[in-house]
């Protein structure tokens, strides 16, 4: 899967999820790949590097040698800003300029593509999707934003793979408001919840999508997306086409069977059997069994940062997780109540638009989810650059949760929660580290464990 020589396509932000997993696909296609990225130039994301240079990319610095007379493509997504040199380079030459979600709807258009939309679990249901067609002899292509353990176990970095066949399984994303651009043959809803805009906007970039998409799958147990059932394919557990009975969860794993079929998937909590639902619902539509898909799901091996462990020591488990939402925060720390009566909770907010458009949304998870005897630690916002506002810290969630009780530390510096995890560890506990975007998360999380496992 060696890029060949030749005109090259520039990625600009290659470090990025989204952007990683468009640059591999083109590499895995055949095509001259390069990319550049501020977190490469700042000596970061070493493991993604060496990744994409095994498929043949070649890296540059942000300072637009990247760009040159051979480039035929400079790709961008809505993170990446005029000014930087990259595009400036390009717009000199005049080479084409596209933005990743104009680049990813041709992929769409050009394929028999399914693609996973909502506001929480697409990452999982792609993945998900992927792994039961893959079982089943399909052969599909994959985009999306989050490693695919099967894939990673064989050197990739989990997140693209180029199959042989005309079915592309595309995470959809709806942050920037891109969403329409997609016109897949199969269109997956899983939910409605506030991130990134207001309800009302994101139903609206929902609809859009719906009305672009020539089949449709949605969530039946979600009321807010009742306006979505009509023409549609629905799963759920209280309602659906395709419904989940006899549901058991316990920390490590779910089950319930679909007409009869018994299904079991090693990953824990509600919201990972109703993603499990989504994607049989999915899968049914390009013609898999019931009994296929069951078993390639009880063999999902899952994504690198969804309640993924870490380890144990002194009895303390840790676990990583890109929970970054406040839905995907209720649904974790439900996930981990199975598994442990008392958790040890950092959360990493990331942005300052974000923290500040969900602070009451993430005050009023945290406060749901956690007992007393729980500890929560903010450390200060993630912040990878760009132009913001900065009139908010995290602080700002820890205070009105210790007003209601509840034992939440701001820790700005990140370091120094790890003496204090190591410190309040005991037997039975559980520690969650969450956050998104960050990708020095992972190593945090195993410096928890190191800590905890010094002071056996």
């Amino acid at each position: 899967m060696k890029a060949t020589p030749g005109a090259t396509h520039h990625f600009v932000g290659i470090g990025g999820a989204g952007m990683s997993a468009l640059a591999q696909f083109h590499a895995m296609s055949g095509e001259a790949v390069t990319g550049s990225d501020r977190l490469l130039d700042r000596g970061e994301l070493a493991d993604l590097r060496a990744a994409l240079a095994r498929l043949g990319i070649r890296f540059f610095p942000q300072d637009g040698s990247g760009v040159g007379p051979g480039t035929r493509q400079v790709t961008v997504s809505t993170a990446i800003e005029d000014a930087i040199p990259d595009v400036l380079r390009a717009r000199e030459l005049g080479v084409p300029v596209v933005h990743r979600t104009d680049e990813l709807a041709r992929h769409v258009a050009a394929n028999r593509s399914i693609a996973v939309a909502g506001t929480s679990g697409k990452s999982t249901v792609t993945a998900m999707i992927y792994e039961i067609l893959a079982a089943s002899g399909d052969s599909p292509s994959l985009i999306t934003g989050a490693g695919l353990r099967s894939l990673a176990e064989k050197g990739f970095m989990g997140n693209a793979w180029k199959g042989a066949s005309d079915l592309l399984v595309i995470e959809a994303d709806e942050s920037d408001g891109t969403l329409p651009k997609y016109a897949p043959w199969l269109g997956v809803l899983l939910s409605l919840g506030k991130d990134h805009k207001e309800l009302s906007e994101l139903e609206a970039l929902f609809r859009q999508f719906k009305d672009r998409s020539k089949r449709f799958v949605v969530n039946a147990d979600a009321g807010n997306l009742a306006g979505f059932r009509e023409g549609s394919v629905t799963f759920g557990f209280n309602a659906g086409d395709v419904r989940g009975r006899d549901l058991e969860m316990d920390g490590g794993s779910c089950r319930f069977t679909v007409s009869g079929t018994g299904f079991s998937l090693a990953h824990p909590g509600l919201h990972n059997a109703m993603n499990a639902l989504a994607a049989l619902a999915a899968c049914l539509q390009a013609g898999v069994s019931l009994e296929a898909a069951a078993a390639a799901l009880a063999a999902y091996k899952g994504i690198s940062r969804r309640f993924e462990v870490v380890g144990s020591a002194r009895g303390v488990e840790v676990v990583d997780d890109y929970a970054h939402n406040p839905d995907k925060v209720r649904a974790v720390l439900a996930a981990a109540r199975l598994r442990s009566p008392r958790l040890l909770v950092v959360y990493q907010p990331h942005g300052f638009y974000p923290t500040r458009f969900l602070k009451h949304e993430f005050i009023e998870a945290f406060s749901a989810g956690l007992k007393p005897g729980d500890v929560l630690w903010f450390p200060d916002i993630y912040y990878v650059g760009g132009t913001t506002v900065k009139d908010i810290h995290s602080g700002h969630l820890a205070e009105p949760l210790r007003g209601r009780g509840l034992d939440a530390r701001y820790v700005p510096d990140r370091a120094a929660i790890i003496p204090e995890i190591a410190a309040e560890g005991r037997e039975g506990d559980l520690v969650l580290v969450l956050g998104a975007r960050d990708p020095s998360l992972s190593s945090f999380a195993k410096a928890v464990l190191d800590a905890l496992g010094a002071t056996a």
